[in-house]
């Protein structure tokens, strides 16, 4: 195996479960299946060609990365769907002048802005790109994983030509937010050894009052809190909740 991208080894390695349990909130909680849906942040565009596969006729992705989006493109062809990709930064995304009548975002997407600013222009920019009554669906990590559950948190994996390994430090005067270390080690046929290639994610959460705060003010209304991908509802030991909101 040739040197990979980190792209390419995250996409490998991320969990299919978790893009099931995505797909079946969506199903529930999304109000059209016919209406335009867009991915924001959907990455390699798996659970985006899930949605096409499971009835829903009109799904785009948008991503900031091109190696993101390029293995959709991958993907999508694989699977046979027609799937439009969307390079942008999700903070401003204006030159984008399609309405969409749903938005979702998952897989923690918020929780990699710097602040509450951050959050606020891409809730505006969502509300911006909605339909009238358009539907705005996404999740975050809770304060709960990141104070209680992430910090010290280490996980490692590895087969006869990848070996995985991720660690999880708390942030010491930054409330609610972990950085995560990120370290692959890949068999690289050209130099017949290993090589290192490794990222820093850092994921910064805020309380549920904070969240409805900004989208009140982003021009959402019928704010609606779930756990457990909407099968539960809140409870202090929650570690991801979903939102649900309507464009003003």
């Amino acid at each position: 195996m040739n040197y990979q991208t980190f792209a390419k080894l995250y996409d490998d390695l991320f969990d299919e479960d978790a893009y099931a349990d995505w797909q079946s909130y969506a199903q529930t909680h999304v109000h059209s299946k016919t209406g335009k849906l867009l991915e924001l942040a959907g990455g390699a565009g798996r659970l985006a060609i899930l949605l096409k596969q499971h009835g829903f006729e009109d799904v785009s992705v948008f991503d900031l990365s091109p190696e993101m989006l390029s293995l959709a493109a991958e993907h999508a062809e694989e699977a046979q769907v027609d799937l439009p990709l969307i390079e942008g930064d999700m903070r401003e995304w204006s030159d984008l002048k399609q309405k969409y009548t749903t938005i979702t975002s998952f897989a923690d997407s918020f929780n990699y802005l710097a602040n509450t600013k951050e959050v606020l222009a891409t809730f505006k920019q969502v509300a911006s790109h909605l339909e009238p009554n358009g539907q705005f669906l996404f999740d975050v990590i809770s304060p709960w994983q990141t104070d209680v559950y992430y910090p010290g948190y280490m996980y490692n994996w590895h087969d006869e030509e990848t070996a995985f390994m991720w660690s999880t430090y708390g942030i010491e005067d930054m409330p609610h937010t972990v950085e995560h270390e990120l370290t692959f080690f890949v068999y690289n046929e050209d130099i017949d050894g290993y090589q290192q290639i490794q990222e820093i994610h850092t994921e910064r959460t805020y309380d549920i009052e904070t969240y409805q705060r900004l989208l009140k003010k982003a021009g959402f209304k019928d704010i609606q809190v779930s756990a457990d991908f909407g099968r539960s509802e809140v409870t202090p030991e929650s570690d991801r909740w979903f939102f649900s909101a309507t464009k003003a």
